[in-house]
């Protein structure tokens, strides 16, 4: 099966090729594949903050511990969460619904009310950890997108979310990033490429009932 051997053949990627870029039909191949990504409700909850200039990337990486798949990859995409989402989200959301199926908002009145019943009875910290799970969706959508395209991708925590969140002015927006995945083609130099993958058996991982 094709996923399963481009899966086989990915790998989180340390060192990148820096004479070589996506080109823009890809990296529009993999904002659709995170914008496709399933999402509680469909709500989507998150963004995607794309940087491809290379004066952003070096002004990310001391943020990000001067980790070279910041500065060598040819795009960054991080996933931002929405730090307070309310039915004002779940509002924008309706009128896509209504927008896009040509229907009347009396139809959805009752999956509103649900929306919004369900976000309401969290606490604030709750709707972040929420939304937090659906923009991991996201991002493991691009990487196994990524994967059957041949190009290489490193999904990264490590880095400052405030002062990445400080230097794309996110916070302004409504937004904190939480992960990246710095994307682009694999150095011959990367020694990781020629480790095997390591995981648990199915046995091991699989539990029956």
């Amino acid at each position: 099966m094709e996923l399963l051997n481009q899966l086989k053949w990915r790998y989180a990627t340390k060192r990148f090729d820096t004479s070589r870029k996506l080109d823009a039909d890809q990296v529009n191949s993999l904002l659709e594949a995170a914008n496709l990504a399933p999402s509680s409700f469909g709500i989507q909850p998150f963004a995607l903050a794309l940087v491809e200039s290379d004066e952003m990337k070096s002004k990310l990486s001391p943020a990000a511990f001067n980790q070279p798949q910041v500065t060598e990859a040819s795009h960054l995409f991080i996933l931002a969460v929405r730090t307070d989402v309310s039915e004002q989200d779940v509002d924008q959301f309706v009128d896509r619904i209504v927008k896009t199926r040509e229907i009347t908002r009396e139809e959805v009145a009752d999956y509103e009310a649900a929306m919004k019943g369900s976000i309401n009875k969290r606490s604030a910290t709750e709707r972040f950890n929420w939304a937090a799970r659906q923009a991991y969706i996201a991002l493991g959508t691009l990487l196994s997108a990524a994967a059957i395209q041949n190009i290489d991708a490193c999904p990264m925590e490590g880095f400052s979310n405030e002062q990445f969140d400080e230097i794309l002015g996110l916070k302004e927006k409504g937004f904190t990033s939480i992960a990246m995945a710095a994307v682009g083609y694999r150095s011959p130099q990367d020694a990781y490429q020629h480790h095997k993958k390591v995981r648990k058996s199915l046995n091991e991982f699989v539990m029956k009932f």
